[in-house]
């Protein structure tokens, strides 16, 4: 950040492999956009250059003219003349951070006991959701709050610099408030998920529960998200319900995200699409006919490979996404009930091993993909302009990733160009 009206620049040098995300004819990877021997240069947190090491003088040399160009008679410094951070990333592999577009994060207790069980062979079903529920009603703010922070650090320690935060553990209009209240502290992607399930009070009546979501719930909840999203599902809500509460977020100004195609083949994939979402997550069950409309539309298929982990689901099929032209993401979901892990090197390694994608596809898709789900273009690539989030791993290739899974191989965080002491090592 500036202090003073003075600049702060970082570079960064000696990449062994920058993840750009930007391709170019004379960058390899192809979407992926690679540079070999690479340095970065960040101004006011956010990428002004982008190049090989060996061109770095030549360029703050230009940058140098044009700064001095541009004076006006007031007193500006130029590159070498600040204080420059310079880092040297020893010819380790750079890449963009993280970009998580589904989370969970804003809830009390656990299901620990639950997950027991279904390793012991009970069937996961969406109804879980509702000792979340009741766990979450009785957690003060403080302590959701608390909790929240955790898992925040959590986030940015394993690489992740932009997430998305959804409510629906709450199920009522003072509590759904608060998850969302409480969400947009740590985030600008918060989604209102009243319809998350139907809670336990309305049980006899779903459709009296969909008029509150959309009434009294969507009123106080919409100034502080920016997302609507519904789990559009069997043992939650039909296709009838989900687009009501979809339309009335839209008409609020809210953007459209569904949960959708988990369980089983249904209507989720066809109503994102018809509506114009953002992104429809699980799409574990696909017909062709889903396929094809996704491949159609902008609405990104956005994969959880946590939650098949967790459930032991059959995988989402990304293979047949990617190759029939679909946008995908890859996000964490983390939540305490079906996928209560926080790491996308995790969701990475699981993408490759079991869900078709190669080592550059999950890595797109974790930080592009989940930029294109969140509708963003100043994050999940490394190119001038947009923010300074970085990820440097302990590793010379972004394939390590996937090749060594389980292994914490993020070294330094840096979100904004800021680099907090207790995400490096």
């Amino acid at each position: 950040m500036s202090d003073g009206g003075a600049v702060r620049r970082m570079l960064l040098t000696n990449v062994g492999e920058l993840v750009t995300n930007d391709p170019a004819p004379d960058r390899d990877g192809g979407p992926l956009g690679i540079v070999r021997d690479a340095a970065v240069l960040i101004e006011d947190g956010r990428i002004a250059w982008v190049g090989p090491s060996a061109h770095v003088p030549s360029h703050a040399d230009e940058l140098r003219h044009e700064r001095e160009e541009r004076r006006d008679g007031e007193e500006h410094r130029t590159l070498w003349d600040a204080d420059v951070e310079v880092i040297d990333a020893g010819g380790r592999a750079l890449i963009p951070g993280f970009v998580d577009s589904h989370t969970h994060l804003v809830f009390g207790g656990d299901r620990a006991d639950e997950f027991a069980a279904r390793m012991a062979g009970r069937r996961y079903e969406a109804g879980g959701i509702r000792s979340t529920v009741a766990a979450t009603r009785a957690a003060t703010d403080d302590e959701l709050r608390a909790r929240l922070a955790h898992f925040v650090a959590e986030l940015h320690a394993q690489g992740t610099t932009t997430f998305e935060v959804k409510s629906g553990y709450g199920l009522s209009v003072a509590d759904e408030e608060r998850l969302v209240r409480l969400a947009r502290e740590v985030t600008d992607e918060v989604t209102f998920l009243g319809a998350h399930v139907v809670p336990a009070e309305y049980a006899e009546d779903p459709d009296a529960y969909v008029d509150l979501v959309v009434g009294e719930m969507l009123g106080v909840c919409a100034p502080h998200a920016k997302w609507v999203d519904a789990f559009c599902e069997r043992g939650a809500f039909t296709p009838e319900q989900s687009r009501r509460v979809l339309q009335a977020g839209a008409a609020t100004g809210l953007g459209v995200r569904v949960h959708g195609n988990q369980l089983g083949e249904g209507d989720g994939v066809r109503l994102a699409v018809e509506l114009g979402a953002a992104s429809v997550d699980h799409c574990t069950y696909l017909s062709e006919a889903d396929v094809a409309a996704l491949a159609a539309s902008d609405t990104v298929a956005t994969l959880l490979p946590g939650v098949e982990f967790s459930t032991r689901q059959p995988y989402p099929d990304a293979r047949r996404l990617i190759d029939a032209g679909v946008t995908v993401a890859l996000a964490s979901d983390c939540n305490p009930g079906s996928s209560f892990t926080s790491s996308m090197p995790f969701c990475i390694a699981v993408a490759v091993r079991d869900m078709g994608m190669t080592p550059a596809e999950a890595v797109w898709a974790s930080t592009a993909g989940g930029a294109a789900a969140l509708r963003r273009t100043d994050v999940g690539a490394i190119r001038p302009g947009v923010r300074a989030d970085l990820v440097l791993l302990d590793a010379p290739s972004h394939v390590h990733l996937a090749y060594r899974p389980g292994v914490p191989l993020v070294a330094r965080v840096w979100v904004g160009g800021e680099s907090p002491d207790r995400f490096s090592r």
